[in-house]
């Protein structure tokens, strides 16, 4: 059974709609790719799933072992090549303001974060550079 309806607007956009939820994520080409980038575009979209996913996993973690993330917070930035136009290297910093863990807890967290699934389903020949201030 499918979880997403993809439809093609036209000018370079699309919709996406999460059926179980009907959530919608417009997507626009970016300026420097022939569109108005008035939206995420779908390499934007790639860049937020593995930052929201590793947010994710350090969640599920956290609430299993009681730990508070108090403004946990993310910056991505995507790098693009050329020739082929794709992907190069995804950076994600994270912040976290303040937290009951141990050093041992924080390495578990950090862990987890980096084997969740997009970060494992990313190709590899992307560079994931993820830097945690926690």
């Amino acid at each position: 059974m499918p979880h997403i309806k993809s439809s093609y607007l036209g000018e370079l956009r699309t919709e996406d709609i999460h059926l179980k939820s009907s959530n919608r994520i417009i997507t626009d080409a970016p300026t420097d790719n022939h569109g108005k980038g008035e939206a995420f575009s779908p390499t934007d979209l790639v860049c937020a799933a593995l930052s929201s996913c590793m947010m994710t996993i350090i969640g599920i973690r956290a609430r299993k072992h009681q730990i508070e993330l108090n403004g946990l917070e993310a910056e991505v930035t995507k790098f693009m090549s050329s020739d082929p136009r794709q992907i190069s290297k995804i950076q994600v910093d994270f912040t976290l303001k303040s937290t009951n863990a141990t050093p041992e807890q924080i390495t578990m967290l950090k862990e987890a974060a980096l084997a969740c699934p997009v970060a494992l389903s990313i190709n590899p020949a992307i560079e994931q550079d993820v830097s945690f201030d926690f």
